[in-house]
């Protein structure tokens, strides 16, 4: 779209006008010209009618018309808010929107109704163009910067006024910059008979409408009055506005759009000033122009305008070495034009003074408006080439600094372009030589200086001499030099946000360099004070007092008052000022750059006029050139040039200095020494030309030559001058103090650095006047006494002692008081204005007011701090001293409590940010364990993560140990935690740890190499431990898995404030967390000495040592800091091979100490001693507090970063949520006192449990396939169609199952997110799996060939059943013809039936003997007579029925008889007993609380089914219940196992059977009763355990004999066929042919084999859809157990319980039956039907297809009825069963069509009867789906804990080398422990019992040998298999169980929940739903 744009103005003289350059301009000045013509001709050419021109416009004189406009106006908005035409005296055109003309007049209308000279510019409508054009652009342009504008005046159609408002300002912005909002006058206009009174409501309703600057008028716009109004509006609208008028740029792209057209590549690269970026240059400009053009004009009428400029253009095109200056030419030319116009203009008149004045004042304006232009093109350009062009408004942040990116190079030359962020890079790693970068230069400029002319060999001698002193420029000389390396800083330092620059002069200040004070802006030379930057620098020195004791003096350095040595120059000097003042700092270190230093170069255009600050700090030592701190400033350029910043330096400079040359009279600077001179300031002169000695001219006066004298001459004597005059009282100057000097910006008055200081402010008046020690106590109470008293009790919860879950009962309610407290108490005024302000702050202001609150805060504690820590070392010398003298007497113990306190003292005092957040974290906790909701009107304390999370994110490191209370808060970070993955995402990090003892340089290394900012500051050492995140660059993460690394800073080992054993026990500690935790841990080693590094070696490799154990691999990478010559090869290698051989010592010791086995480092982790040692230089180069740091340092860390990321490459990292878990888990085994033995991952626990949830999938494919085989191959063994199973074929059967098995086991742990973890296992799984198939192969053949042989053992019955079937159709048929005449008579032909049925019978099986039915109690009486046991104690036994329940029952003692020895041994316990009791019922409890300092061993004891109520019988023996329960148990399981081994389904039964189970349990009997000395089983027992496993025995042997019978009797196999029989009597009976009644007999075997044939894929598709969908088998063997343990809750039912905790595999079982009943019946009900009846019908389809083919083939071959129902067998031989017995009497059949008919008239029916299937009757068949799941599901490990009973949860029956494992144990009392000799039921659980100090006793009682619970696995095989993790006990179910079954388990157990088994009143409290939830924390541990 092309809109044009036109200017209400007049046209420029036309072609053919008079030229005034020819001297007919004076027709011009005496009458009008012809302009005005123009305007009436294109007023006719262009509107609907000629413009009628009043006599005023007229009488217009043509320089009035030239000149520049009073008023410029520019009309905006919609083109339907003004109606043009001739009459409108505003727009006088027909046109809205017409070609830019090319320059700007006045309007004639607007002119001749008030006199104004007014340019209107139309652009109205032109928000709706998609582009404007580019001369468009250009006109604006111009007229911007020629002459301003004064209004927008942005026009709105009534109605539609406030959408086009929004808009409309919307796109003037975007245009013309944000500056242009300002110069806005709003004009709502309507037709004439519209009111629009509302107009300025409306928009003051959507917008902060100023009401002054809105106007109302007709469209039309010929109402004088209301133009006039608008006008006046205009006018007060200017006046207000400062600056005046509105000279701002048009956007930079459209800039840059002219100036491709005009110029050419190069020109642009450096002189784009019209398409400048920077808006306050321009504005200077427009100033200067407007009163510099309006002079011009004015004095110039004769000159072209077109010819200014191009002037103007040319001047812009110049290069930036050209002196030559073209305004200022065109003006003198301009000058000469006026002075000698026709020779008639006289210089004496008045009239041509003030012209000629006005001349110069224009010349001078116009030098001023070049100088501008110049310098902003300067800049732009040095800008360009350093490509931060965009960053001067865009501003870097530390964001984009703090992130990982591509490696700097360190001796390479950097490109320009790459040249600022090298320079930051460097600084950032604290390397000095930041400054000295070399620029490698750019090919192009290389090809230019590579040309060297020639000379003729005529006369070479004379023209080699004139080439050697040729002066002219050769072609390098004029080639581009490279940036000087100040300008680098400084352009950084310009386009740097205020965070990026206070990083970047701490950076700075680190390196020892001078720091920007004052800086004029790069643009308008306005002077900033950048305070804030300074901020938080802080310095420290040494101050020798009188008495010549050296005390340190550290201070926040814009705090500090000091004296100031002031130092600037006036005029050019040929010596150095900067490098002179370097010799007085620091004469080995280039404090302030000069111009000797490498890369100076003599164009520099960011330097001059800065004024730079830096500090000598002392030493304390005689050498130091000044005894305390000293500023000095240094004032770089001219100071004649600088004037705003040397009187400020001056006015707060103690002592001035300035180098000048020799002045003579009158010289411009002789004014500011006669100044400085009066100035009461002493002043000291330094005279470069002067020869002269120093001399005291006057008091505090002096002048000291430099000429011909050495610098160090000069510097000893200036110090001593310096020395001399600052032992005089003087002015002492504070950096803060320049907050309130006049006349220049202070960076910390922006309101968002004042909003973010008074929000911090406001916190630090809270802390006013108080005693630093208490504050803390005060204000953050959560983290002091409470916080350290929760932690001490936490931990004691791992190491109870006496009534152990009594105690942790206890020690939980002090827990949960504290955490009251803490919410009690977390209400201060700090915490809440600190939450308020993070909560409600924008992000800037927020991390303005975090700084703040650091500085204030460091500020505030400083003074006492640093008093407190001097005499805290005072007092450790005294300690040190008195240790050295082996003093032991109490004087050392005095001070060393002395000691202790002063470190209590200094712990308070340390106040700062971190304490602040660690509050924070405590009241978080606090309110989250109490889950206590938000008070009305408190901010919510659910969203103190979120807040933290923000700010991790952005950079600041958080807290993950508290060092001072030793303890991670793990809710805090788990939460915060958290709400970061919530914000990110689960991103990976790379988790870099460091390790090293205190004050070795750890956290200074990190901040050097990753640019971060932990406390590194003298008196802050890092406490505890601290985490940040830093983002992997996008450039970087092509190569990289990681999305950050995780930074880990901690504190130092061997901290002085900790002693002994302490100190040992918490670096352990940290050592194990922070390598754990680290993919890669930095071993910090400082120095070379062999004390230190042992130590720290001891810890870091025992720590290692851990991990190996507890299979976590980290890697590492040792540090040596501060070796003294790292550059020597041989000694660094011989300095790694005395660390390889020390670390593999220390693996030795750990090894041993940690029970591992590890011969070296090499063992215990992945480590080459060649490429992970780092070998680093010392960091100062010097000695501080004025050393820099080494060069050599920042190398090393570049280095180490290297091998960082070169590692960090190869690593997967972890995810955030992976981090998390590390941490709980890491920290959780910390807290037990073994920590090996207590860590548990719990992520690999998770990924297994995955894997186990796999495996289950992978399996049950296998086993549902394998289902399916083995029903086809068993209904072919049926039908006779197979007699052998060979392994070959079901292997083959099975390939594609394993396949897809193998396939996705393949895919799962090669793609799975957790696949480096799964890799362990992947071996033992897929060895798994391939014995899963191996297994069920086997077991499928196995039990097919029983199959096959119960098949040929019934061969003789099924070769006589065809007989039998034969005959029968025979005598029916026989017998049918004779009673055919009765068919109708049913009853007749019944009872006739009867009657011969029997008679055939008979006749069939005579001479076959039939089968008896067994009676197995009549052999059970005869078979135990035999063993000898009498009649009468069999018949009590069996009749009191007891017997049936020894294998449940709690007591044993009945059973058995106690020896001599043990009668007396119990009689006299049993007094003691009593004793106990009694005095148990007297002291109420007291004797209880005894027993804890009396024993702490378990034992084992009896159980019994009475307790009396006072007094005990004996204690029977926990040990022996349990050997005589298992060998209950083992019997029984042996019975069972002979049973099944007898062929009673295929021989029959045989009373040897029962024989020889009776026999096998006398004998286990015997040899049990045979191992024991203290007690004999009585008769009685032998007799219930034999009856108890006759009993179980009759079903197995009942149910097998019936099979037997059932298959191998022939009268009972006729008597089964006898009313299929009758069934085809009826049929003959009845006339039918033998089709019908062949197919009636099909159809009688088909309705029992097509039912079985569905019921049994019912079963197999049920039993998948549960095992797929239904949730208690969908999962693992956990999953399935907490399924169990529920439903056990729900029903309430104790007999239930005990089965599972007896017999669990049992009552699985059950629980399996049980749960698909009701899935089946009830729940899925529908589902199941569903089922059913789609199989009903597949089947259907089965057998209609088998009939099609089979008459087909028939019909096909011409078969008979032979082959006919061989072909239809066959069709369904691997479906359903189908035998035909009976062919020989239907060979009559020849229409197979009519039988295929009858067969389905039947077929149809049957299928009708299968679709009312019940599923009740699935049970009769032979696969039931709670069959197919038991053997699915239960295939598992059943190994219970030999403590508690728990069962192993373990997916896999045998998972070796896995321990055994349960998530939650039990107490052991629920399986009979107790405390022995006693009744006391033990409370305790295993997992607590772990780790106290309690022992128990694993063997019989007859050993008193007894183990300690933390060495359980020492106990026998039974325990050392098992992995008890201690834990809390947290599990709330089997504590409900206790207190709901008390009485019914001191029943079962015979023993009483007393003493130190009382249960807890806590316990008592958890309800049923309570104890249900807790089983998903099992499952989601």
């Amino acid at each position: 779209m092309e809109v044009e744009m036109e200017t209400e103005s007049m046209k420029p003289l036309a072609s053919g006008d008079p030229d005034p350059s020819t001297g007919e301009g004076d027709q011009a000045k005496e009458g009008p010209d012809e302009s005005s013509s123009d305007i009436t001709d294109r007023s006719t050419e262009e509107g609907d009618t000629p413009m009628d021109i009043s006599p005023a416009s007229q009488r217009i004189s043509p320089i009035i018309k030239q000149q520049m406009p009073e008023l410029t106006v520019v009309l905006i908005g919609d083109t339907n808010s003004v109606e043009t035409g001739s009459k409108n005296l505003l727009l006088a055109h027909d046109e809205q929107t017409a070609a830019v003309d090319e320059f700007t007049q006045f309007s004639s209308k607007l002119y001749d109704l008030c006199g104004r000279h007014i340019s209107v510019i139309n652009m109205l409508g032109l928000q709706h163009a998609e582009q404007l054009e580019q001369e468009s652009l250009s006109h604006i342009d111009q007229i911007v910067h020629e002459q301003g504008i004064q209004a927008f005046l942005l026009l709105l159609p009534n109605g539609q006024h406030v959408s086009h408002y929004t808009s409309g300002l919307q796109w003037l912005e975007k245009i013309f910059g944000k500056g242009s909002l300002a110069f806005v006058m709003t004009v709502v206009t309507h037709e004439s008979d519209e009111k629009c009174e509302s107009a300025l409501t409306d928009l003051k309703a959507s917008s902060d409408i100023d009401e002054k600057r809105f106007h109302t008028c007709t469209k039309s716009m010929r109402d004088e009055t209301e133009i006039i109004a608008l006008l006046e509006k205009i006018d007060v609208m200017v006046s207000e506005n400062e600056p005046h008028c509105y000279s701002g740029p048009m956007c930079v792209e459209e800039k840059e759009q002219k100036q491709n057209l005009k110029l050419d590549h190069e020109s642009q690269e450096e002189e784009r000033t019209s398409g400048s970026v920077f808006q306050q240059t321009t504005e200077i400009v427009g100033e200067l122009e407007e009163g510099a053009a309006e002079t011009k004009i004015k004095c110039d009428p004769l000159s072209e305008p077109g010819d200014v400029r191009h002037s103007e253009t040319n001047d812009m095109a110049e290069k930036n070495d050209n002196t030559t200056v073209a305004g200022e030419s065109e003006i003198k030319s301009a000058i000469a034009s006026a002075t000698n116009e026709k020779g008639t203009i006289d210089e004496d008149t008045d009239e041509n003074k003030d012209k000629v004045g006005k001349i110069e004042k224009s010349v001078k304006n116009s030098e001023e408006i070049h100088r501008v232009q110049q310098r902003q093109r300067e800049i732009e350009a040095l800008l360009s080439r350093l490509h931060l062009k965009d960053n001067y408004q865009q501003k870097l942040t530390p964001a984009d600094f703090l992130e990982i990116g591509p490696l700097v190079k360190q001796h390479h030359e950097t490109s320009e372009k790459d040249l600022a962020y090298t320079f930051l890079q460097r600084l950032m790693m604290l390397d000095y030589r930041a400054r000295y970068i070399p620029v490698k230069e750019d090919s192009t400029e290389g090809s230019h200086s590579k040309h060297v002319p020639t000379f003729d060999d005529v006369d070479t001698e004379e023209r080699n001499f004139d080439a050697l002193f040729d002066t002219s420029p050769d072609t390098d000389q004029r080639k581009q030099t490279h940036v000087h390396p100040m300008d680098v800083q400084m352009a950084v330092f310009h386009c740097s946000d205020s965070f990026l620059r206070q990083n970047m002069i701490t950076k700075l200040s680190q390196c020892q360099y001078a720091l920007p004070l004052l800086v004029p802006d790069p643009l308008t030379m306005d002077i900033e004070c950048p305070l804030w930057t300074l901020r938080q620098i802080r310095k420290s020195w040494k101050l020798t007092d009188n008495s010549n004791v050296v005390k340190t003096k550290s201070m926040l350095i814009c705090k500090a008052e000091t004296p100031m040595v002031s130092f600037f120059r006036l005029g050019s000097v040929s010596l150095s000022k900067s490098q002179l003042m370097n010799t007085l700092i620091n004469d080995r270190h280039s404090t302030f750059f000069h111009r000797n230093c490498p890369g100076s170069t003599k164009s520099r255009y960011l330097m001059d006029g800065v004024a730079e600050i830096a500090w000598y700090c002392p030493a304390g030592k005689p050498n130091d050139a000044f005894t305390d701190c000293i500023t000095f400033c240094n004032l770089h350029g001219d100071a004649l040039s600088s004037e705003k910043q040397r009187d400020i330096l001056i006015e707060k400079a103690s002592v001035n200095v300035v180098l000048l040359p020799t002045l003579e009279k009158g010289h411009k600077s002789m004014r500011i020494i006669s100044a400085l001179l009066n100035n009461p300031k002493p002043l000291i002169c330094l005279i470069v030309d002067n020869e002269s000695v120093a001399v005291e001219m006057k008091p505090g006066k002096y002048k000291m030559g430099l000429k011909d004298r050495s610098q160090s001459d000069v510097s000893e004597e200036l110090k001593g001058i310096i020395r001399k005059l600052l032992s005089r009282p003087y002015s002492a100057f504070q950096l803060e103090t320049m907050a309130s000097v006049s006349g220049i910006r202070v960076d910390e008055d922006d309101r968002v650095c004042q909003t973010g200081k008074s929000a911090a402010s406001h916190i630090l008046d809270l802390l006013q006047e108080m005693d630093l020690s208490v504050i803390k106590d005060k204000f953050l109470p959560c983290q002091g006494q409470l916080w350290h008293e929760w932690c001490r009790k936490n931990k004691e919860l791992y190491c109870l002692k006496g009534q152990i879950e009594k105690e942790k009962c206890k020690k939980q309610q002090e827990l949960k008081q504290i955490r009251q407290k803490q919410c009690g108490a977390s209400s201060s005024e700090l915490m809440q204005l600190f939450i308020e302000n993070l909560r409600s702050l924008p992000p800037n202001e927020k991390m303005y007011f975090l700084k703040w609150i650091g500085i204030l805060l460091d500020d505030f504690s400083t003074d006492d701090l640093s008093v407190i820590l001097h005499k805290y070392d005072e007092k450790w010398s005294e300690v040190l001293a008195l240790k050295k003298k082996h003093d032991k007497s109490d004087q050392l113990k005095i001070k060393q409590i002395e000691l202790e306190e002063m470190s209590t003292k200094l712990q308070s005092a340390t106040f700062g940010l971190e304490h602040i957040f660690r509050e924070m974290g405590q009241i978080y906790e606090a309110h989250a364990s109490l889950l206590i909701e938000p008070k009305t009107g408190k901010i919510n304390w659910s969203k103190y993560p979120e807040l933290a999370a923000e700010l991790m994110i952005s950079g600041h490191p958080m807290e993950l140990m508290d060092g001072d209370a030793g303890h991670v808060p793990l809710t805090w970070i788990t939460s915060l935690l958290d709400e970061v993955i919530k914000k990110l995402g689960d991103q990976r990090v790379f988790v870099l740890s460091v390790l090293g003892i205190q004050s070795s340089g750890k956290s200074t290394m990190l901040n050097a190499m990753f640019g971060l900012q932990f406390a590194v500051s003298a008196g802050r050492c890092t406490k505890g431990a601290f985490m940040q995140l830093v983002k992997v660059s996008k450039e970087m993460q092509k190569d990289f898995k990681c999305d950050y690394v995780l930074v880990v800073d901690t504190e130092g080992l061997r901290a002085l404030e900790l002693a002994g054993s302490t100190t040992l026990h918490h670096d352990n500690e940290l050592a194990t967390f922070v390598i754990g935790l680290g993919n890669m841990t930095l071993i910090n080693i400082f120095g070379e000495n062999p004390a230190d590094m042992q130590d720290v070696l001891q810890i870091a490799v025992q720590a290692f040592m851990r991990m190996k154990m507890v299979k976590l691999s980290p890697s590492c990478v040792f540090v040596h800091q501060n070796v003294t010559d790292i550059a020597a090869g041989e000694k660094n290698m011989e300095g790694k091979r005395r660390l390889q051989e020390k670390l593999d010592k220390m693996a030795k010791l750990a090894a041993k100490e940690e029970v591992c086995d590890a011969e070296c480092f090499s063992d215990v982790i992945a480590f080459d001693v060649q490429k992970d040692v780092k070998y680093f230089a010392q960091l100062w180069e010097g000695s501080p507090p004025m050393a820099p740091p080494n060069p050599g340092y920042s190398e090393s860390i570049q280095e180490l970063k290297h091998i960082i990321l070169s590692k960090a490459s190869k690593s997967k990292g972890m995810a955030l949520s992976e981090f998390k878990s590390s941490i709980r888990d890491l920290w959780n085994a910390l807290l037990n006192e073994h920590f090996v033995f207590s860590f548990k991952n719990t992520l690999e626990i998770a990924v297994y449990r995955k894997l186990e949830v796999q495996y289950g999938k992978w399996t049950w494919a296998l086993r549902s396939a394998m289902l399916t085989i083995e029903n086809q191959l068993h209904n072919r063994i049926e039908n006779g169609k197979l007699d052998k199973v060979e392994h070959s074929y079901l292997v083959k059967e099975m390939n594609n199952s394993c396949e897809e098995v193998e396939t996705a086991m393949r895919t799962y742990f090669d793609d799975d997110g957790d696949k480096e973890m799964l890799v362990q296992w992947r071996g033992r799984f897929e060895s798994k799996i391939k014995e899963f198939h191996d297994e069920q192969v086997k077991g499928v053949k196995r039990k097919l060939e029983e199959v096959i042989q119960q098949k040929n053992a019934c061969k003789k019955l099924d070769d006589k059943k065809t007989e039998f079937e034969n005959k029968l159709l025979q005598k029916s048929k026989e017998l049918a013809h004779k009673l055919k005449d009765k068919a109708k008579d049913e009853k007749e032909l019944e009872k006739q039936f009867n009657s011969v049925w029997n008679v055939w019978v008979t006749e069939l099986t005579e001479g076959t003997p039939a089968i008896k039915d067994i009676n197995i109690q009549e052999d059970e009486f005869c078979i135990l007579e035999d063993l000898g046991i009498e009649w009468s104690l069999i018949n009590d036994r069996k009749s009191c029925g007891r017997y049936k329940n020894i294998s449940k029952i709690g007591d044993y003692l009945d059973y058995v008889t106690l020896t001599k020895h043990q009668d007396l041994r119990n009689k006299s316990q049993q007094s003691q007993d009593i004793e106990k009791e009694n005095k148990d019922t007297r002291e109420q409890g007291k004797a209880a609380r005894a027993w804890g300092t009396f024993t702490k061993i378990f034992g084992f004891g009896s159980t019994k089914p009475e307790i009396e109520h006072h007094g005990s019988r004996s204690a029977f023996p926990h040990a022996e219940q349990q050997l005589i329960r298992s060998l209950i148990d083992s019997v029984e399981k042996q019975s069972i196992a002979i049973i099944k081994s007898k062929p009673v389904a295929t021989r029959g039964y045989s009373t040897t059977y029962l024989h020889e189970v009776a026999n096998n349990v006398k004998e286990k009997v015997k040899e049990f009763e045979s191992k024991s000395k203290t007690y004999a089983l009585k008769n009685e027992f032998s007799v219930d355990l034999l009856l108890y496993v006759c009993d179980m025995a009759e079903n197995q042997l009942v149910e097998s004999h019936n099979k037997f019978k059932r298959n191998n009797d022939a009268l009972t196999y006729l008597e089964s066929k006898k009313m299929q029989y009758y069934s085809i009597f009826g049929s003959l009976c009845k006339g039918n042919s033998s089709a019908v009644v062949l197919g009636e007999l099909i159809c009688s075997k088909l309705k029992v084999s097509t039912v079985q044939a569905v019921y049994h894929k019912t079963a197999i598709e049920l039993a998948g859809e549960m095992k797929c969908s239904f949730p208690p088998f969908s999962g693992n063997k956990l999953n399935l157990e907490k399924h169990v343990l529920q439903s056990l809750a729900e029903q309430e039912d104790f007999d239930s319980y005990m089965n599972y905790i007896r017999h669990p595999r049992k009552q699985v079982e059950s629980f399996i039956k049980e749960a698909v009943k009701k899935y089946i019946f009830t729940e899925h009900n529908d589902k199941a039907l569903g089922i059913l009846k789609k199989n009903a019908k597949v089947i259907g389809q089965l057998v209609s297809q088998a009939l099609y083919t089979a008459t087909e083939e028939v019909k096909t071959q011409g078969g008979d009825t032979d082959m006919w129902l061989e072909e239809f067998s066959s069709s369904l031989e691997a479906e359903l069963t189908f035998v035909t017995n009976c062919c020989e009497n239907f060979g009559d059949i020849n229409n197979f069509d009519f039988l295929k008919e009858e067969i389905e008239k039947g077929l149809s029916s049957i299928i009708e009867e299968m679709s009312r299937l019940s599923l009740r009757n699935m049970e009769e068949f032979r696969v039931r789906p709670d069959k197919i799941l038991i053997d699915q599901l239960c295939k598992c490990c059943w190994v219970q804990c030999p403590f508690c009973k728990a069962i192993c949860t373990n997916t896999m029956e045998d998972h070796s080398p896995d321990d055994h494992s349960v998530p939650f144990h039990r107490p052991s009392g629920i399986s009979g422990w107790h405390f022995k000799d006693t009744v006391e039921l033990c409370i305790d659980f295993c997992t607590t019992s772990v780790a106290s100090d309690g022992s128990f006793y694993p063997h019989r009682h007859d050993s008193e040998k007894s183990i300690p619970f933390k060495m359980y696995r020492t106990g026998g095989p039974k325990y050392a298999n098992w992995r008890i993790t201690p834990d809390e006990s947290k599990l709330t179910y089997w504590k409900w169980f206790i207190c709901r079954f008390q009485n019914e388990l001191e029943e079962y157990n015979g023993k009483k929940f007393q003493g130190r088994g009382e249960i807890p009143s806590e316990w008592k409290t958890h309800r049923k739903e309570e104890a249900i939830k807790s089983l998903d924390n099992m499952y989601n541990l």
